[in-house]
């Protein structure tokens, strides 16, 4: 336990000592304007990351995506052959466009510092960084060796990364996420909610509507009914949300609609209720015989379940946290991230990030001394001991 502490003190001092280089680092990374459709800009970022890690005598490898910036992937040169392996994860893409600098630049208040991306996630990005810098400077080698994903499309479903994050999970010890945790008090997320994208489509009949109405079938009016439907699946006791996001239908006021269309996101908090509600949205039937519906989509990213070996890294995370005189509580968030991947194969703890809010928010801000706070904790994490190999 001595030896514990004294490591956390030791970590601690360090980063507190290179307190101005650590932000420094992160108003870096907000300064790089990383919008998920705008390629060039990722790879800024991660020329960025690889000089960083290439210091710590990392292998740096930097994945295109097809359609994305794709990923960056670091971990120690030296290793051991069968040495466990730890996956750190965060992504460097963010929901603001090119240019958002111009209304929200990158400004400190009282005890915070604001910017387009800093809460979600640059400032996790910055966490994983230091926290390895950490512990390679104070002579503190982890015995589960870690690995560096940093992905370009997480705010967009990680379409292009989604398979490799997968494969690097099935080979962790366990995998720690650096979203932002959830709210200012910052819980750590220890499940998260699947999420689903359907649409329905109906195919009606075009007429027009002053001289034969009768002889169309009105696609908007049927859509009309399954929207009815839809809202009945919503279950709060289950956490069940179904939500029509979204509508077109028709082609002018004098006709008839001949075609109407509705996108639908679905959260389910586990794998039954998610194969459930989509077998009941697949089986939605028309209302009128004259039209045509039609069902596409399912769940895209599965649930983050609060599993038992998700729970044991949750209870190492709060012993850590203690350490350090945090009291950590954990939380269900409604999102997801790419920690539901990585849970469906290895214990994961994610919302790991720094305490802020306005995550997709024009006020987005992370409380500056939790940046430390949470450096540290994640430094004492990757020191911890697989739960296998302690007594």
């Amino acid at each position: 336990m001595k030896l514990k502490d004294d490591i956390a003190r030791k970590i601690t001092g360090y980063l507190w000592d290179n307190e101005s280089d650590i932000f420094e680092f992160l108003k870096r990374l907000v300064q790089i304007e990383t919008h998920s459709s705008d390629v060039n800009s990722q790879h800024l970022l991660f020329n960025e990351l690889e000089a960083a890690y290439a210091s710590m005598d990392f292998l740096c490898r930097k994945y295109p995506g097809p359609k994305s910036g794709g990923f960056f992937y670091a971990r120690p040169n030296v290793k051991n052959k069968h040495q466990q392996m730890q996956l750190l994860i965060g992504h460097g893409d963010t929901v603001w466009p090119k240019g958002t600098l111009t209304s929200m630049p990158v400004e400190e208040d009282v005890g915070i510092l604001k910017g387009p991306g800093i809460y979600d996630m640059k400032a996790g990005v910055t966490q994983i960084y230091f926290a390895l810098k950490a512990l390679y400077a104070c002579g503190l080698i982890p015995g589960v060796l870690p690995v560096v994903l940093i992905n370009s499309d997480e705010e967009i479903g990680s379409g292009d990364t989604t398979l490799s994050i997968g494969r690097l999970a099935k080979i962790a010890h366990r995998a720690f996420v650096l979203e932002p945790p959830l709210g200012t008090d910052g819980k750590l997320k220890t499940a998260r909610k699947g999420i689903g994208h359907f649409i329905v489509s109906v195919e009606g009949v075009a007429a027009h509507a002053g001289l034969d109405p009768e002889k169309g079938a009105n696609a908007i009016i049927e859509l009309s009914h399954q929207v009815q439907k839809l809202y009945a699946m919503n279950d709060p006791k289950k956490g069940i949300t179904v939500n029509v996001g979204t509508i077109q239908g028709g082609i002018s006021p004098n006709v008839v609609a001949p075609m109407s269309r509705a996108v639908i996101d679905v959260r389910v908090l586990n794998d039954e209720d998610g194969k459930f509600i989509t077998e009941q949205i697949r089986n939605l039937k028309a209302e009128s015989d004259q039209v045509k519906l039609t069902v596409e989509g399912g769940i895209g990213r599965p649930p983050m379940e609060k599993t038992d070996r998700n729970q044991k890294l949750w209870k190492v995370a709060r012993e850590e946290g203690r350490r350090l005189g945090l009291e950590l509580k954990q939380a269900t968030a409604g999102g997801g991230s790419d920690a539901n991947t990585t849970s469906l194969f290895t214990a994961t703890l994610d919302g790991l990030g720094t305490p802020g809010d306005g995550a997709h928010a024009s006020h987005e801000y992370i409380i500056k001394n939790k940046l430390i706070e949470r450096t540290a904790l994640l430094s004492l994490l990757l020191m911890t001991a697989p739960k296998n190999a302690e007594s």
